[in-house]
C-alpha cells in the first residue's frame, strides 16, 4: 500500500513524498517581479520537509493579475528573480513547481487584507477586466467585457509565453489554473458563460478554451516534466458545473497529455454554499481518479498527518496539497513525518531541533 511519506514519480520528476504545498497567492509584489519575499516564504516549506513546492497563481498577462499586486509572468524580464524561486525551492530538496494564470473576470481587486474589494475606475491601479460572457462576478465587480475569438487566440498564445519562460526560469512541474472562477473556468461553468459561439452552450464547446491551452501548452512544456491542471470540481450550486462534469473534463485532460489533476472547488460564484468540513474536497479527487483514471491531488482543509496519510493510503489521491496549514507550519511535512514514524526530511542544520 502507498503512503504519505512514500516517493511519488510522475515522468523523469520524483517527488521526496507526497506532501506538497498549494500555489497561495501573496499579492506582495510590483509590476510582477518575483522578490525576497517569495523566496523566503517558499524556500522556507521546501526546507520544511515538502516535496512538492507550488508557486502561486503567476499572470500570463498583465490584466490576469487577482490584484494589482501579483506576481506575473508576461514579461522575459520576469524570469530571472523567479529563477531564485526555483533555486533556494531544489537546494533544499524539493520539486519547484508554478501555476500559471488568467484571473478574468475576478481581476482588478485589492490586497485581501485592505478589504479586497475591486479596484474603482479612476484609480490608477483600474484596469478593465475580461470574460467569457458580460457577466459580473458580484455586484461590486465590474461587468467583464466578453472575448471576441480573436481575443481568446490572443490569451492562448499568452499562456504558452508563460509556459516557456516558466521552464526557462527552471521550473519543473507546471500548473495551469483551471479553477475558482478564473478566466478559464469561467468558461467552463454554464452559470457565467453563456456564449452563442463555438466557446458556449454544450459542455464540448465551454471546455473547448481550457483544452486548447493545455493542447498549446503541451508542445512547448517537455514532456519529461508534469504537466497538471487545477480544477473546481463542484460549484456547489444547482445547475452549475459538478463532480460528473468534472469526470468528463478529467477524460479529456488526460488525452491531451494532462499528467495530474489538482481537485479543488468553487469560486465562480459568490455565494455558492461551500461546505467547511475537514477534507471536504477529497471526495473529487477520489472520484477523478477513479472514473478518469488519472492521478490526482486534494486539497482543501487537509490539517492533519492522519488525514493526509488516509488519503494517500486509501487511493483516495495520489498528492495532497496543503495550503493554510503551510502558512501556520512551514515544518507540517517534518513533523507530519514523525508523528507517522517515518524518517523526517529534516535538513542536517535543524537536526538537534527534531
Amino acid at each position: 500500500m502507498t503512503h504519505l511519506f512514500d516517493p511519488l514519480k510522475i515522468k523523469d520528476i520524483i517527488l521526496r513524498n507526497r506532501v506538497g504545498v498549494s500555489p497561495m497567492c501573496q499579492y506582495s509584489y510590483t509590476d510582477g517581479f518575483s522578490n525576497d519575499w517569495q523566496v523566503i516564504h517558499l524556500g522556507a516549506r521546501a526546507v520544511g520537509g515538502a516535496g512538492l513546492v507550488i508557486a502561486e497563481a503567476t499572470a500570463v498577462e498583465a490584466r490576469g493579475r487577482i490584484t494589482p499586486f501579483d506576481v506575473g509572468i508576461w514579461r522575459d524580464e520576469h524570469i530571472d528573480p523567479l529563477r531564485r524561486v526555483v533555486k533556494v525551492v531544489k537546494e533544499n530538496g524539493a520539486v519547484p513547481g508554478i501555476q500559471i494564470a488568467h484571473a478574468g473576470r475576478k481581476a482588478c481587486v485589492g490586497q485581501p487584507w485592505t478589504g479586497g474589494r475591486p479596484v474603482q475606475e479612476g484609480d490608477p491601479l483600474w484596469w478593465p477586466v475580461v470574460g467569457a460572457s458580460p457577466i459580473a462576478f458580484s455586484e461590486e465587480h465590474q461587468v467583464p467585457n466578453e472575448l471576441t475569438v480573436e481575443e481568446i487566440s490572443a490569451i492562448r498564445k499568452r499562456f504558452v509565453e508563460g509556459a516557456q519562460r516558466s521552464l526557462a526560469a527552471g521550473f519543473e512541474w507546471l500548473e495551469i489554473h483551471g479553477a475558482h472562477g478564473y478566466l478559464l473556468q469561467s468558461f467552463c461553468s454554464p452559470l457565467s458563460n453563456q456564449r452563442g459561439d463555438q466557446y458556449g452552450g454544450v459542455l464540448e464547446n465551454r471546455v473547448r478554451f481550457l483544452l486548447e491551452v493545455v493542447r498549446d501548452v503541451r508542445r512547448v512544456w517537455p514532456e519529461r516534466l508534469p504537466l497538471t491542471v487545477r480544477i473546481s470540481g463542484t460549484e456547489w450550486m444547482e445547475g452549475g458545473w459538478n463532480v460528473q462534469d468534472s469526470l468528463v473534463l478529467a477524460r479529456l485532460l488526460k488525452e491531451e497529455g494532462v499528467d495530474l489533476v489538482d481537485c479543488s472547488s468553487a469560486g465562480n460564484l459568490e455565494k455558492a454554499p461551500v461546505p467547511t468540513d475537514p477534507g471536504y474536497q477529497v471526495h473529487i479527487a477520489e472520484a477523478v481518479r477513479r472514473g478518469a483514471g488519472i492521478l490526482t491531488a486534494a486539497v482543501g482543509l487537509i490539517t492533519t498527518a492522519q488525514q493526509a496519510e488516509e488519503i494517500i493510503h486509501s487511493g483516495s489521491a495520489d498528492l495532497v496539497l496543503l495550503g493554510r496549514e503551510m502558512l501556520r507550519s512551514p515544518y507540517w511535512a517534518i513533523l507530519a513525518a514523525k508523528e507517522l514514524g517515518q524518517a523526517p526530511p529534516v535538513p542536517p542544520q535543524y537536526l538537534r531541533a527534531f
